[in-house]
Order: C-alpha cells, then structure tokens, then sequence
C-alpha cells in the first residue's frame, strides 16, 4: 500500500471529478476523521487515515483489502470506477437519471437506458458527462455517462440511449471475485 503518485492522482481524480465535481474535496475532509487514498495491487482504496496507519503493519502480500475499493488502474493507466465506490460517490454527484421501475431490472443487468425507461434527468446535464442512475425511489443503482444533452432527451426517440452503462449494482453478483 502507498500513495498515488502524481500521474495516478491526476487520472484518478479527473475521473472522479466526471461524476462528482469539486466535491473530491468532501471525500477526504470529513466530520467523521481525515480520509485518504492508498494504492494496492492496481486498486485505489479509499481508508481512513487510522487503519491505513494499523494496516502498515500487516505484510503487503499478506494484505487483501483495508477500506473501500473505488476502482483499479488498467494496464494502459487508465481508470475504471468500480461499484463498491456508488455509495461514497452518489451523495455528492451533480448529475442524475432516475429510471422508471419497469427499466430498472434492465439496469442492473447491464444494458443502457432508454428514453423509454427515462423517469427524470438533471436539468443542464452535458452530453457524455457522468451521472448517476437512480430509481425513482432515490435508491442509486448504479453510474453511465450521459449519452444525450437534457434538451436532447427531451425530443428523443424512446428507443433512442439517454445514458450509457458503466457499472451497476448487479455486479456484486456478476463479478465479486473481481471486486476484492
């Protein structure tokens, strides 16, 4: 474990910052303690800075996991936000979609979201900006990219994509060997 290097901090925040903005700043100062970002095994975690400190003096090849996994660097350096991320992520973010009920279950099983399963979508979302995918029920299901401008959505075709699928809650049982 160790911190991220300048490069790595730089690709991993402007990832984060696709979905929550300035709001990096809330993640790490909190009421709660001081939190921090440590790298392990190509995984960005995201611990508090007490059991980063007791997690030091566990051998590193012995160490699995310390805090919450909020995604890992590819073999080309880039980015990938996993799921285990949504509920530190979705509070802050400043673009949403809420799906109907009836376009939820395809949601989480991995498809895009159609006009048609469109509920609501933040008013001045960009196109290809990250949002978060809610259900109507404000439950966070999971994160896309925004396929279409609001305006756009609003005269779109309902089989037209409003957002990409980038990761949801089904892949808690689709890939948990995976999320460790």
């Amino acid at each position: 474990m160790r911190p991220l290097t300048e490069e790595e901090t730089k690709i991993f925040f402007e990832k984060l910052s696709k979905y929550i903005g300035e709001n990096i700043k809330l993640l790490l100062d909190r009421p709660d303690g001081t939190y921090c970002f440590r790298l392990h095994k190509d995984r960005v975690f995201y611990v508090r800075e007490e059991i980063m400190k007791l997690a030091g003096n566990i051998a590193r090849k012995n160490l699995i996991s310390m805090g919450t996994c909020f995604g890992k660097f590819t073999g080309s350096q880039k980015f990938k936000l996993h799921i285990t991320a949504l509920d530190f992520i979705a509070p802050y973010a400043k673009y949403k979609v809420w799906v109907k009920p009836s376009a939820e279950q395809q949601f989480v099983y991995g498809h895009n979201v159609m006009k048609s399963g469109l509920g609501r979508i933040t008013e001045n979302t960009p196109q290809y900006q990250g949002v978060i995918v809610y259900s109507m029920n404000d439950l966070p299901l999971g994160f896309g990219v925004a396929a279409k401008t609001t305006q756009e959505c609003r005269r779109a075709d309902p089989m037209a994509i409003v957002s990409f699928h980038q990761s949801d809650i089904g892949e808690y049982i689709r890939s948990e060997e995976k999320l460790v």
